[in-house]
């Protein structure tokens, strides 16, 4: 069997990236190109994308599959399923650091594609629009190979002031 007889690495790789977000208590986003083979609520879609939290305590029924993701989730207070299928998955990070990995967009021409639209995701890089040769990127924090800019501490006010107080919502 050769690379291009082998199964696609990119589920591999989302289970991987989920597992460690969720074992390093890290919240797992992904972000999805969306298109009509894509089941989310159409409402929550921009730019022909949407960003979906798949951790524990977001979903239910989770399953990671070789060809689709799939769970349910609650939208607006109203549960929802979910169906998408792994080759439109652009992006897999975590919410905190944004540490995480793109993926290729698909390639134009594939049933399922549509014109790739400019990404809104403020931490996830736009994917090359170009034809992929199947090459995985890994996404890292602007700052420094993904290390949070050295910084001191905010200073408490001088004079005392008011003590800052906790307000605790029920």
């Amino acid at each position: 069997m050769n690379a291009l007889e082998s199964t696609s690495t990119r589920p591999y790789l989302i289970r991987a990236l989920y597992e460690w977000c969720t074992d390093n208590g890290f919240t797992p986003y992904v972000a999805v190109l969306v298109d009509d083979s894509v089941h989310v609520p159409r409402e929550y879609v921009k730019n022909g994308e949407i960003v979906l939290n798949i951790s524990y305590d977001a979903t239910s029924s989770l399953k990671l599959g070789n060809d689709f993701i799939e769970f349910k989730a609650r939208f607006a207070g109203s549960a929802r399923e979910i169906m998408v299928p792994v080759n439109r998955v652009i992006a897999i990070y975590a919410r905190e650091n944004g540490q995480g990995m793109a993926f290729p967009v698909p390639v134009a021409g594939t049933p399922s594609d549509e014109p790739r639209q400019p990404s809104p995701l403020s931490k996830v890089p736009a994917a090359p629009a170009e034809p992929s040769d199947g090459r995985v990127v890994q996404l890292v924090t602007p700052e420094e190979g993904g290390k949070p800019p050295e910084q001191e501490p905010p200073k408490p006010p001088a004079g005392g002031g008011p003590r800052p107080a906790l307000k605790r919502v029920k």
